[in-house]
């Protein structure tokens, strides 16, 4: 039956091509402008690391002495300290831990072989790699030893080395960060990640970086950030161990708890540190206090997804639904011209049921059309969003979920509006269009 009724229906639209044109134009406008937006969203809110979005916490404490509600909506600084991140990064603890930083060099081969050209470079501690699913493809990360004497080493990705080295394989090579040369000990698979949730702090959007460096080189090689640095009090810091001793916030850091009791254990461990840092005449507010938040509670901490964005996939859905409304008045007229057929088949023996479905498979098809046209028109919203603002370039694409999605929002959109159309030509009286035949 259901072969029929595409029989059918196809055989209308051939009939009336002119307005089966207008309806499948209309709606293919509805669903691009509609998926153009909610693609967007998408790929926004989308969990950036599902299997361990529940067991990565990014750590914050309160060290203000006073409030300053300019840094966050409760109160607490988005960063650490030097001091703070590296004692909870040395705790005897059994829990793997990252410390981070952006900043960024000339990278250089101190030849003519490639040419100078900045880079932005993630400090990293040797336990992100693991926490953040970072697959290596060549070597691996650098040692414990490396990491505690602040060896001239260097992670980078398979992107990177072939700019730099034209192979996968750039182990055992050296590369220059500024004046300071450093050799290759491992070359990561491509970061690719649509919001860069372990540091909000610096362009939620921004792609990742490709070069990575032992956290230790910091103090070593007195390496300065290039993201944002704050401060809740003065201080005087002329110097960069001034500013290693200070209270001012530049540094990220997470922990990765795999259960619930991992988290107790960890939350005690947070409280009796805030204690003990306290007896040295810090954390001198009564409501000093940590917070422990996982990537999702992080990234709707941060607001990655503002109303703004909720509010432009509303306005696209009632754009579908002022489409919507412009193909309920031609299923309308459509519909009605074809009652005399209606009444006929009626007396031969078809029930409303059956018409009422013809109908509704008939605007299922136009549905379909439209929404694999409206998929071309958001492709092409989506390259215009791409070409307008760079770092939109890895949310401005649609992904599988969305390619299934724009057809079924088109489909059922039509027979919404197909239904009042639909059960007023099932209404029609037999009788009333045989005696005109």
């Amino acid at each position: 039956m259901l072969s029929h009724y595409i029989d059918l229906s196809w055989r209308s639209f051939k009939r009336t091509p002119l307005v089966s044109f207008l309806m499948v134009l209309a709606i293919a406008i509805g669903i691009g402008v509609t998926m153009t937006s909610l693609s967007v969203y998408h790929m926004m809110s989308m969990d950036p690391i599902p299997n361990k979005s529940n067991k990565l916490f990014a750590v914050q404490l309160q060290i203000m002495d006073e409030v300053e509600t300019w840094f966050s909506s409760d109160d607490l600084p988005y960063q650490l300290t030097y001091k703070d991140t590296t004692n909870l990064l040395n705790a005897d603890l059994p829990f793997k831990r990252a410390a981070m930083m952006k900043t960024g060099f000339s990278v250089h081969l101190n030849s003519d072989k490639v040419k100078p050209f900045l880079e932005t470079t993630r400090v990293f501690s040797r336990d992100a790699f693991e926490m953040f699913n970072l697959s290596f493809i060549h070597g691996g990360v650098w040692s414990i030893e490396q990491e505690e004497s602040a060896a001239p080493v260097v992670v980078i990705s398979q992107s990177m080395s072939k700019k730099l080295f034209g192979s996968d394989n750039s182990v055992g090579q050296t590369l220059y960060l500024d004046d300071l040369s450093v050799r290759v000990v491992g070359v990561i698979k491509d970061w690719q990640l649509h919001v860069k949730y372990y540091d909000l702090n610096n362009g939620s959007f921004n792609d990742p970086e490709q070069i990575f460096i032992p956290f230790s080189l910091i103090k070593a090689n007195e390496i300065n950030t290039w993201g944002n640095t704050n401060g809740w009090k003065h201080e005087v810091v002329k110097t960069f161990t001034d500013k290693l001793n200070s209270e001012k916030v530049w540094l990220q850091f997470w922990v990765q708890l795999n259960n619930a009791a991992e988290k107790q254990a960890y939350s005690e461990y947070l409280a009796n540190y805030i204690a003990q840092q306290q007896t040295q005449g810090r954390f001198n507010r009564k409501d000093a206090e940590y917070k422990l938040r996982d990537v999702n509670e992080w990234i709707a901490y941060w607001e990655v997804v503002n109303e703004d964005n909720k509010i432009m996939v509303a306005l696209s859905f009632m754009f579908l639904a002022v489409c919507i409304a412009n193909i309920l008045g031609l299923l309308l007229a459509k519909f009605l011209r074809r009652a005399p057929e209606v009444g006929v088949r009626r007396a031969l023996g078809a029930s409303k049921r059956q018409v009422f479905y013809q109908h509704i498979v008939e605007v299922a098809m136009l549905g379909l059309f439209g929404g694999v046209v409206g998929i071309l028109i958001a492709q092409l919203g989506l390259l215009g969003i791409r070409q307008s603002y760079s770092y939109y370039d890895s949310l401005a694409n649609m992904d599988f979920i969305m390619l299934l999605t724009a057809p079924v929002i088109a489909i059922v959109a039509c027979i919404i509006a197909a239904l009042y159309p639909a059960w007023l030509v099932c209404k029609t009286n037999p009788s009333t269009y045989l005696k005109t035949q």
